[in-house]
């Protein structure tokens, strides 16, 4: 079955057929670089990276871009507020997140341009969009007529009526509607030159010139929070299309990560920061957590979600490693057509991490039997699977980086994994005693066992 997506703007299940065939190209909204990355923010890439691997697992050259806003009315506030000069608080923060998406195993995009670095592109298409009779200077600043553009609202729903740019009022403004393409420049704030005077750009001309820069007039996927589609993929609709660009074939949004049933934003202080979440698990745990969830299913974060998380990842890495140290080098295999089909029908990631478990679960019952071709290849399946899903335990992404010696680690978990089969063959038998002193002296030795419906499971207490 081809790759099926749930587009935002149809509001329908569609068939993935990109523009030029072999190559897919994507534009996703990227940070605000305005402070430490929470795991809402992070939750937007690693649902595009498993998109992007799943496309090139399949064969296809993809193209993605990925912003970085790094000029905006709340980096100005936060960087005044802290004494720091605007431009350093937003390339501090802009490390915060490469180092969050990379911790996490996102593949670095194809590029990620920065809003400061393209005034010009957005010269251009403010120049056009006057032109055209869209847009309007007035007392320095550059305004979109949203009246003009009959389709305004098409993407989100809106109904011209009812419009509220959620702007600062301004008196130059045609219709309260229109919104703001360039902001006037202000006394202390940085500023760029255009023929309507010095000033800022506007958050949603930023995308239209950058999408355009990279992608061209017309791409494949626009992908984003589900909290951007009004104002901000509306307004860039617009105003791409009103300049003549065809602009995004399919618009795909995400859901949100929420706490009590609020989205995670730092206004409310309802975060979990990254470091933070990395204090407590290892990082490919936490994007088992962030990235199996189907990408348009909020995310409500709780402890025992997290925690059960982390053991479905365990069992899956257990099981993987287990086999390699009992039959040697497990190869990535094909991910089988289940994992396929799951994939296929708008990236279901409960559905692919069904197949994996499954897979080990079928794993599990080859060792069992001594059955070692057999948990091989189930082992290789699992492989393939996890690797699209950025989660194979054997890759070097998720080697024990605070361990120059790796091979002590992989020495651990055989005598671990072996000290566990004896203690099953011990309660298989019955002899409880013979169990309980095996976990005891895993404990002292600081390793601590929990059984469950799976299999036991061994962390370090410690770790």
């Amino acid at each position: 079955m081809p790759l099926h997506i749930f587009d935002s703007a149809s509001r329908s299940l569609r068939e993935f057929t990109p523009l030029t065939p072999g190559v897919t190209t994507i534009y996703v909204c990227g940070a605000t670089v305005q402070g430490i990355p929470h795991i809402g923010h992070v939750r937007s890439g690693l649902n595009f990276d498993v998109m992007r691997r799943w496309l090139t697992h399949q064969g296809s050259d993809v193209r993605l871009v990925r912003n970085i806003t790094d000029i905006d009315d709340k980096i100005l506030v936060k960087a005044a507020d802290a004494g720091r000069p605007w431009w350093e608080w937003a390339a501090t923060h802009e490390r915060a997140f490469n180092e969050a998406y990379d911790v996490l195993g996102c593949l670095p995009p194809s590029i990620a341009p920065r809003a400061t670095g393209h005034v010009t592109q957005m010269v251009e298409m403010m120049r056009e969009l006057i032109d055209r009779g869209h847009a309007y200077p007035a007392g320095g600043d550059v305004y979109f007529s949203v009246s003009s553009y009959p389709a305004y609202g098409e993407l989100s729903g809106a109904k011209l009526d009812d419009v509220q740019q959620g702007e600062t009022l301004a008196q130059c403004k045609r219709d309260p509607r229109d919104f703001t393409l360039w902001k006037a420049s202000k006394p202390g704030e940085p500023s760029w030159p255009t023929p309507w005077g010095e000033g800022r750009p506007g958050w949603h001309l930023e995308c239209s010139a950058m999408a355009r820069a990279y992608l061209g007039p017309q791409f494949d996927v626009h992908g984003g929070g589900l909290d951007l589609v009004f104002p901000h993929h509306e307004n860039e609709q617009a105003q791409s299309r009103a300049a003549g660009d065809g602009f995004a074939r399919y618009w795909m949004h995400n859901a949100w990560v929420t706490l009590s049933g609020e989205k995670m934003a730092k206004s409310l202080g309802n975060t979990v920061s990254i470091p933070e979440m990395l204090s407590r698990v290892r990082a490919q745990e936490l994007r088992y957590y962030l990235a199996g969830p189907h990408y348009r299913s909020m995310i409500e974060y709780s402890e025992a979600a997290l925690s059960e998380s982390v053991r479905a990842y365990q069992r899956v890495e257990h099981f993987v490693h287990k086999v390699a140290q009992r039959t040697g080098v497990v190869t990535p295999g094909d991910p089988g057509p289940e994992f396929a089909a799951a994939m296929d029908d708008d990236l279901a990631t409960p559905a692919a991490l069904a197949a994996v478990h499954n897979a080990v679960r079928a794993g599990n019952t080859a060792l069992d039997a001594n059955d070692e071709e057999g948990a091989r290849q189930a082992a290789s399946a699992v492989r393939g699977m996890t690797g699209v899903l950025g989660l194979d335990p054997l890759s070097p992404q998720w080697q024990d980086k605070s361990n120059a010696d790796t091979g002590l680690r992989q020495a651990l978990d055989a005598l671990v994994e072996d000290l566990l089969e004896e203690r099953q063959r011990a309660r298989a038998d019955r002899d409880f005693a013979l169990a309980d002193a095996i976990r005891d002296r895993l404990l002292i030795a600081g390793v601590a066992v929990e059984d469950t419906p799976g299999g036991p499971l061994w962390t370090l207490k410690d770790s």
